[in-house]
């Protein structure tokens, strides 16, 4: 039985490389061990901060300069294969869910964030009242309080 989980688990990481190679690939970069490590880490540490990000890189590959880590989230952000955001008080923080205007909800005691789907039907939150002749792609809302462990 464990045979068969094991062999199931190393075909998901299989495919997930391979997804990854070819999104690299789509976007026009070069697929490397680096870039696709950052892509690995980021969806096994959703929200995690660069810092995070390269610990989890440099366990997983060795050696990984920070600015290494730090441009390669920049060219994977540019190309939107990943997201950064950055509430305010809090480093930049980075994840793979992209293109579907989700927004997030954050801990003001220990920054624990949670991902929060826009709003159901019509999206108010890209309806402004004025929008100065842009076409607007994006909103970015960020809801703030404090989570269940805090409030104690």
């Amino acid at each position: 039985m464990t045979d068969a989980l094991e062999q199931e688990q190393l075909a998901h990481v299989a495919n997930e490389q391979q997804s990854y190679e070819q999104q690299l690939r789509s976007c026009g970069l070069q697929v490397t061990a680096q870039r696709l490590a950052i892509m690995e880490a980021v969806t096994a540490g959703p929200h995690a901060t660069a810092e995070e990000l390269t610990e989890i890189v440099r366990d997983k590959i060795g050696s990984i300069s920070r600015q290494a880590v730090y441009d390669t989230l920049g060219a994977l952000a540019d190309k939107r294969l990943i997201r950064r955001i950055q509430p305010t008080g809090s480093p930049a923080r980075y994840e793979d869910r992209v293109g579907d205007n989700h927004h997030h909800l954050v801990c003001r005691g220990c920054s624990l964030i949670f991902d929060i789907d826009c709003a159901v039907g019509s999206t108010p939150c890209l309806v402004a009242e004025q929008d100065y002749g842009f076409e607007i792609d994006e909103a970015e809302v960020v809801y703030w309080g404090r989570c269940p462990d805090c409030l104690r």
